[in-house]
């Protein structure tokens, strides 16, 4: 489109984000200069490890009327003091949250902002820029820009997808891995103000999605449809079992409900936590209905990579209606106690656990028939099954 110009920068080799989340595919920083026949504006700008990337696409603007900063996190707002040093007459356009959060993580001077409300405008000539708050996806200021005439969503993080890639638009079959990854690592904790926002874009007209990582959506609405499935769509008949087996006791009542969930029709994803990744194990639980956790005991406790899984689960909040536990001890635990107090956060109902003392006997592997049953049941009457 001959006003808006993708810059920003590809960066196919970071493997980690926020020195947490796993980047298979690499991902980009996006940035897009919007021409109007009478100004000019940049939303957003890039991580500043690849500001010399920006900076030379920059090259061909010789004036800049307005920097539009959409989210204040590093990866887009870092390069931010660059640009306005070599612009000096550019004004900072944004939020007054985001003008907050800019000042404290860049201390930019209060008398390069000009902030802007929830649906106002700014005319660049014959491109309108409307702002659009769309509020913890996934920080508080967060917000986007509809370019009116062109029917443009310049959506930030919101329906992004952490992906490396030359091409500029997305194709369906290759995005939705990665947007769906993407979702559930950072936007499944904020599904209610996920379905608000989605609301809140339902009048506009939305011809293409440009967001602030990963490829452009030329049809946008493949992505959000998925959006509306994964944040407000019921969960699908699924059980995710991330496990670990330290002597294979605890293997042995996994493969057991495994097999006892197939017999019943449920389906089953099951993660060996000592290779599993944590990104897949997320996006397996955007859309699962019951979790259930497999540890041995380790110094009476659960062992500690699923003290992590149950931490990532609770911090998540994916929409999970059912959990339990089983596993084995040796000669004491305090399994339930801490990886319930880690899941609660859930809010889902704690079907009772199976802990086997040692190894697994015929009552132990009677009781996880038992849970494959009630797990069953509890599907069928929510409709699932």
């Amino acid at each position: 489109m001959p006003s808006i110009t993708l810059m920003g920068a590809v960066d196919w080799d970071r493997k980690l984000f926020d020195s947490l989340i796993p980047l298979p595919e690499g991902t980009s920083y996006n940035a897009y200069l919007v021409r109007g026949s009478e100004k000019t504006a940049l939303v957003d700008t890039v991580d500043p490890a690849k500001l010399d990337v920006l900076m030379a696409q920059l090259d061909t603007v010789d004036h800049l009327d307005y920097l539009v900063a959409q989210h204040a996190e590093q990866d887009h707002s870092g390069s931010i003091p660059a640009v306005l040093a070599r612009y000096p007459e550019a004004i900072l356009v944004t939020n007054p949250k985001a003008k907050e959060l800019l000042q404290e993580h860049l201390d930019i001077p209060d008398d390069r902002f000009r902030t802007v409300a929830d649906g106002e405008t700014l005319s660049l000539g014959d491109k309108t820029l409307r702002f659009i708050y769309l509020p913890w996806v996934h920080w508080p200021e967060t917000m986007g820009t509809y370019i009116e005439e062109d029917h443009v969503l310049l959506s930030c993080d919101f329906l992004g997808s952490h992906r490396a890639q030359s091409g500029v638009f997305a194709e369906r079959h290759i995005v939705m891995h990665g947007a769906k990854r993407y979702y559930a690592e950072i936007m499944m904790p904020f599904r209610g103000f996920i379905v608000k926002n989605l609301d809140k874009l339902t009048g506009l007209q939305i011809d293409m999605i440009c967001p602030s990582h990963g490829p452009v959506y030329k049809e946008p609405a493949f992505i959000l449809d998925a959006y509306r499935e994964w944040a407000g769509g019921p969960p699908h008949n699924k059980v995710v079992i991330p496990f670990i087996s330290m002597h294979g006791s605890t293997l042995k009542m996994v493969d057991r409900l495994t097999a006892a969930l197939a017999d019943r029709g449920v389906t089953v994803e099951r993660f060996d936590l000592t290779t599993a990744d944590l990104g897949d194990i997320a996006m397996s639980l955007v859309d699962a209905a019951t979790i259930v956790i497999g540890t041995p005991a380790v110094l009476t406790g659960p062992h500690p990579k699923t003290i992590e899984i149950a931490y990532l689960a609770g911090a998540l909040r994916p929409k999970t209606k059912f959990v339990s536990i089983i596993g084995s001890f040796g000669w004491g635990q305090r399994i339930i106690d801490v990886l319930g107090g880690l899941i609660a956060p859930l809010k889902a109902e704690l079907l009772t656990p199976v802990l086997a003392k040692g190894d697994p006997r015929a009552a132990d592997m009677q009781a996880i028939d038992a849970l494959a049953d009630t797990i069953a049941a509890k599907h069928h009457e929510a409709g699932l099954l």
